[in-house]
């Protein structure tokens, strides 16, 4: 049986990236402000200044708002985070973007123009502070590369920092494996998605294909051989139990639940939309090594003990997929993706960036992509990186995105880091609210499976 892809399951996840509309600050005083309006492209903004405003502007970017859903106007990710810093003093603001999807050529400007509109109404601030989540911390990210004139300091939470480009080749890895190992036979295209319907037909296909194949030993290995192709950990979800370290068969089952939301959205229906922004396919896998890569990845031993319980033989699946025949990329695409959505890495101001351990949708590896850019190209002391051990997309505390803001503040204040470290920055989460979670952690990510940015020449696609 098929496997459909439903507007309610496109509702859920955007839920999940997005978020409700949130209301107006509690609490207010008749000196508080909240402002809504339009932007010239057509996109809206919100702004809540308190009256008690410390001078700092928070210009938030939001996630990734899938084609045809609600494109609601975001000052913060969730009404919780919202309080706390409207209770501390910051204005908050942030804009919709002119258009849903892979949308970093409008969401740039729109952002930028929101700020405009900040200063026109209420003068300008101190300091201006960018930060964003998922999707919105490669828009923060861009600001920071790109508009460095206009803030102080950024922070990315859960950011797509790998950039576009490694996206989408990291997303194009675990649906060649699953088709060329589950559905050889089935002509399922992977990229080259002329239209949503031929997206939702190839995910459907995909999608039916994966599911039969969880149900046998040799299919659950093979799944999970995907999954560690795109470093989707074992626990990714916060309604999960976390598996015990050697408990590869719950590892496992977690990854197939991941890998199933990507089937049904990053790796063709959103995949679409993009290669419609850039004209032609942008992913490749052509001189792809599949078998250097699992062997460097750290879900290496989960596969091995899968392969060796189905009594399958890893070695030939891997042979299998090095014959394969590969994908090409349109140059012009690439150039296009490249252009507007990687990383250079030349930073001018202090960034702070934050990640959960276990993200099976934009996986922690992007982590040290981005470091690897920022290092490449001089920028490495404007660098902090800070992770949280839960697992899930996105899955902070309030106190947990406070303490954050609060640590780059202080960068921005001394010229110094300092309190970046996880027992300073969950000793500042349990005084912002003792009653949410404090999880950071030190943390080293491993190295992202097939990183791209414009700081390394070698990285460049050469049909």
């Amino acid at each position: 049986m098929k496997s459909r892809i439903s507007r309610r399951s496109l509702v859920g996840l955007a839920a999940l990236l997005l978020a409700a509309p949130l209301a107006p600050a509690a609490h207010a005083t008749e000196t508080d402000a909240h402002l809504e309006g339009a932007l010239p492209s057509g996109a809206t903004y919100v702004m809540d200044k308190p009256g008690s405003w410390n001078g700092t502007v928070l210009l938030y970017s939001h996630g990734y708002n899938p084609a045809g859903l609600p494109n609601p106007a975001r000052n913060a990710p969730d009404d919780a985070t919202k309080s706390l810093l409207l209770k501390d003093g910051y204005a908050l603001i942030g804009s919709s973007y002119a258009s849903n999807g892979w949308a970093v050529t409008d969401a740039v400007p729109d952002q930028l123009a929101t700020l405009d509109a900040f200063a026109s109404h209420f003068g300008p601030a101190r300091r201006t502070i960018a930060w964003g989540t998922s999707y919105g911390g490669l828009v923060t990210a861009m600001i920071a590369e790109r508009h460095p004139d206009r803030i102080s300091g950024s922070l990315s939470m859960c950011g797509l920092l790998q950039g576009g480009v490694a996206n989408w080749n990291n997303t194009l890895d675990p649906v060649f494996a699953l088709k060329t190992l589950l559905a050889p036979d089935m002509a399922i295209p992977l990229t080259g998605l002329g239209s949503r319907e031929a997206a939702a037909e190839a995910a459907d296909t995909l999608a039916s294909a994966v599911t039969e194949a969880q149900q046998t030993a040799s299919g659950r290995a093979r799944i999970a051989l995907a999954a560690a192709l795109q470093d989707i950990p074992g626990w990714n979800d916060p309604s999960q139990t976390r598996p015990a370290p050697t408990d590869w068969d719950a590892q496992q089952a977690n990854q197939y639940q991941a890998l199933m939301l990507q089937l049904r959205f990053p790796a063709f229906s959103w995949r679409q939309e993009a290669e419609s922004r850039v004209e032609g396919n942008m992913s490749w896998n052509s001189g792809v090594d599949y078998t250097t890569m699992l062997h460097r990845a750290p879900l290496y031993k989960e596969v091995g003990e899968l392969y060796a319980k189905a009594g399958l033989s890893l070695k030939a699946d891997l042979a299998t997929l090095n014959r394969a025949p590969r994908i090409a990329a349109d140059a012009k695409a690439v150039e296009r993706m490249a252009l507007t959505s990687s990383f250079t890495g030349r930073l001018t101001k202090p960034q702070l960036t934050v990640h959960t351990t276990g993200d099976g949708l934009i996986p922690v590896s992007a982590e040290s992509a981005y470091r690897r850019t920022v290092t490449a190209a001089g920028s490495a002391p404007l660098l902090r990186q800070a992770f949280v051990e839960n697992a899930g997309h996105c899955t902070f505390s309030s106190a947990e995105q406070s303490a954050a803001l609060h640590a780059l503040e202080t960068r921005i204040t001394t010229g110094h880091w300092q309190g970046t470290e996880p027992a300073a920055l969950n000793a500042r989460a349990w005084q912002d609210d003792p009653a949410v979670p404090a999880r950071y952690v030190r943390y080293h990510p491993a190295p992202h499976p097939r990183p791209y940015d414009l700081a390394h020449p070698a990285d460049r696609y050469r049909p």
